[in-house]
C-alpha cells in the first residue's frame, strides 16, 4: 500500500457501473438505529476551569508529518495528584479552544461555555494504565491526520457529565497543514472519464490546484482543479455549527478525460504557489474502467453505513467500532481481486475520508430530520464529486452500458425501497420505506431488474426474486434464464452500529445476518454473475448465489414485463 491508492475505482454515493446496468435512485440520509454517539456524551457547555499547578500533559513529537506523511502517531504523558477513573485526555483542533470567540446560536437559553469547541476524540486517562488511580502518571497514544490546523490535549476531572478542565498541554502541528490531502475517485459521466477530489488548506488566491497524472512509466500531463468550500453557517444546525464545527479547508475537484481503457495511471495532486513553488501529495494510481461491453472480468464490491472507528481506540463522534475496521481490512487484503466499490450511502460519519482506501468525506440527510447532527448534506454535496446537473440534489444518471452484453440490470437506493425485516419497519407494518416500492415494483418488473441493493439498515438480508409481495422462483442458489423477479438485498452492514431483525419471519427472506460486511459481485464473462456476501469479520463467504442470463432472456415476457404490441409489431 505504500504511495498507492486502491488500484480500482472507487465510486462515491451511487453511480452507474461498468459492465453493468445500473439503476440509482439516493435518499441519503443518517438513521441512528440504537447506540449513543459517545462525544455526545460529554457536557462541554458545562466545562470549569479548574487549572492544577500540580498537573501536567505533554505531547509529542512537536513536528509532524516531517517526510510527507498526513497520519502520526501522537505520545501523550500526563500526571495528576488527584486521579479517577472518570478522568479523561480530549484533543483538541485547532490547539485553542477556550470561549474568548464562542460562536452562538440565537437562543436565549444558551450561555456562553468556557470551551468552544467540542474535543476531535477523546480517551480515558487509565485507558493504556490500569495503575493510573493508584500512581497519577499514564500515557496514551493518539493517532492524528493532517487537519489543517494545530493540536492540543486537555486533561479532565469530573467524568464526561461535569468535566473540569485541569491542565493543558503544548501544541503540536503537521510540518505542512495546508498539503493536498486524502483525494476520492469518483467516476465521471463517461466511462473514459475519472474524476479526483481532494483537500487542502490552499485558497485560491493562494495557490492554482491541478492533478498531474499520466499511464504508468509514461509522460505525464496536467489537468486543472477547481475549488469550493463552506462556512459555518452553512449548517443546518448544531452542533455543526457550533461547538461541533471546524474549518473544511478547501476541496478541489479535477477532471481526468479520455482515458484508455483498462490501464493503470499515475497521479499526484498539487497546487503552484504564488512565488512559483509547488506543494505536491504523495503518489496514487487506479486503474480505469475497461471499454463498455467488453468480454472480461469484472468483480464489484457494494455496501453502504460503513461508519467510522478509530485506530488507536479513541471516541469520537461517529464511534461504530469495529466494524468499519474490520470492513476496511477484509477489502484491503483482497484489494487485486476488487475493480470497483459501489458505496450506497451515509458515507463518511464525520472522518471516514481518513479511515479507508483512499480517505474519503460527507453526510447529511436530505429528510426533515437533524440525525445528521447539523450537516444536512452539506458536507456530501461539497466534499464527493457526482455528475449531477444540480449538487444540492443527488440524482444523476449515466449510460456506457450495452444490455445486450451485460444482460444484468441493478438496481441501488441507499433506503430500503424493496423489501427488509427490520425491526422498525416491522413495527411500521409494511417492511420497507414508506411508499417505497408500491412506486416502483412495477417498473422493476418492466425492465426485469435482477438484483435490487440497500443501505440504511445495519445487517445483511437477501430476499427471495419477488414480485409483489409473492416469490416468484423457488430457485435459491442458482438462477437461470427468466428469473420473473427481483431480489432485494439489504447491505448496510458496513461498519455502523448494527439493526435489529424483526421478529416476524418474513416469508421472501432467505437469509439474515446480523453482522458487518459487504457484497460481491463477479462477472465472469458476458453471461456469467456471481454473487457472494463476504463476513467482514473473517472474510470467508456466507450466502452465495449465481445468475446465468443472455439477451433473449431480457427480451422475454415475463408478468407485468411485456413489451407492449401493435398490429404493426
Amino acid at each position: 500500500m505504500k504511495n498507492t491508492h486502491f488500484l480500482l475505482r472507487v465510486v462515491l454515493i451511487l453511480s452507474v457501473l461498468v459492465g453493468f446496468n445500473f439503476a440509482a435512485a439516493s435518499a441519503h440520509a443518517n438513521r441512528l438505529i440504537g447506540g449513543e454517539q459517545p462525544l455526545s456524551k460529554i457536557a462541554i457547555h458545562k466545562v470549569t476551569l479548574a487549572l492544577r499547578d500540580s498537573a501536567t500533559i505533554k505531547a509529542s513529537p512537536i513536528v509532524l508529518g516531517i517526510k510527507g506523511k498526513d497520519t502520526e502517531w501522537v505520545n501523550v504523558d500526563f500526571e495528576y495528584e488527584d486521579p479517577s477513573d472518570d478522568d479523561w485526555i480530549g484533543v483538541f483542533s485547532p490547539a485553542k479552544f477556550n470561549g474568548s470567540n464562542c460562536y452562538m446560536e440565537n437562543d436565549r437559553k444558551e450561555q456562553a461555555p468556557y470551551i468552544c469547541t467540542s474535543p476531535i476524540k477523546y480517551q480515558f486517562a487509565n485507558f493504556s494504565n490500569s495503575n493510573y488511580r493508584k500512581t497519577g502518571k499514564a500515557s496514551v497514544k493518539f493517532q492524528l491526520i493532517n487537519q489543517r490546523a494545530d493540536f492540543s490535549f486537555a486533561l479532565f476531572a469530573g467524568g464526561l457529565s461535569n468535566p473540569k478542565l485541569v491542565a493543558i498541554s503544548n501544541s503540536i502541528s503537521f510540518a505542512n497543514p495546508k498539503a493536498p490531502v486524502y483525494p476520492r475517485l469518483a467516476q465521471g459521466k463517461s466511462w473514459d472519464e475519472m474524476t479526483v477530489t481532494w483537500t487542502s488548506g490552499y485558497n485560491i488566491h493562494e495557490a492554482i490546484p491541478f492533478v498531474q497524472w499520466g499511464l504508468m512509466g509514461q509522460h505525464k500531463k496536467r489537468s486543472p482543479g477547481g475549488t469550493l468550500t463552506f462556512n459555518r453557517n452553512s449548517m443546518c444546525g448544531s452542533p455543526a455549527r457550533t461547538v461541533g464545527w471546524r474549518d473544511p479547508g478547501f476541496i478541489h475537484t479535477s477532471f481526468l478525460k479520455d482515458l484508455w481503457p483498462n490501464s493503470v495511471y499515475t497521479y499526484m495532486m498539487g497546487h503552484l504557489l504564488s512565488n512559483g513553488s509547488y506543494v505536491w501529495s504523495k503518489k496514487y494510481s487506479f486503474r480505469s474502467s475497461p471499454y463498455p461491453g467488453q468480454n472480461s472480468l469484472q468483480r464489484v464490491i457494494i455496501f453502504g453505513d460503513m461508519g467510522k472507528a478509530e485506530r488507536d481506540g479513541s471516541n469520537e463522534y461517529s464511534n461504530y467500532q469495529p466494524g468499519s475496521l474490520n470492513t476496511t481490512d477484509q477489502l484491503i487484503k483482497d484489494l487485486t481481486n476488487i475493480d470497483i466499490i459501489f458505496h450506497i450511502g451515509d458515507i463518511t460519519y464525520c472522518k471516514w475520508l481518513h479511515l479507508t482506501m483512499g480517505p474519503i468525506y460527507g453526510t447529511g440527510s436530505f429528510y426533515d430530520t437533524m440525525d445528521s447532527g447539523g450537516e444536512c448534506g452539506v458536507l456530501a454535496e461539497t466534499m464527493f464529486y457526482v455528475p449531477a446537473e444540480n449538487r444540492a440534489k443527488f440524482w444523476y444518471s449515466t449510460d456506457y452500458a450495452d444490455r445486450k452484453k451485460q444482460p444484468w440490470l441493478i438496481f441501488a437506493a441507499h433506503r430500503v425501497l424493496g423489501y427488509s425485516s427490520d425491526k422498525y419497519y416491522g413495527l411500521e407494518g409494511s417492511f420497507e420505506e414508506p411508499m417505497g416500492r408500491e412506486s416502483l415494483q412495477r417498473l422493476w418488473q418492466k425492465y426485469k431488474v435482477d438484483i435490487a441493493f440497500y443501505g440504511h439498515v445495519h445487517n445483511y438480508e437477501r430476499s427471495c426474486p419477488i414480485y409483489q409481495n409473492k416469490c416468484v422462483n423457488s430457485e435459491t442458489s442458482h438462477y437461470s434464464g427468466i428469473v420473473n423477479g427481483t431480489i432485494h438485498v439489504v447491505v448496510g452492514g458496513g461498519g455502523a452500529h448494527l439493526s435489529e431483525f424483526s421478529s416476524v419471519n418474513t416469508s421472501w427472506s432467505l437469509y439474515k445476518d446480523h453482522d458487518w460486511g459487504f457484497v460481491k459481485l463477479t462477472a465472469f464473462n458476458q453471461s456469467s454473475l456471481l454473487f457472494e456476501y463476504v463476513k467482514s469479520s473473517d472474510g470467508k463467504v456466507y450466502d452465495s448465489f449465481t445468475i446465468s442470463r443472455d439477451y433473449k432472456d431480457v427480451l422475454a415476457c415475463v408478468h407485468d414485463g411485456c413489451e407492449a404490441t401493435t398490429l404493426a409489431t
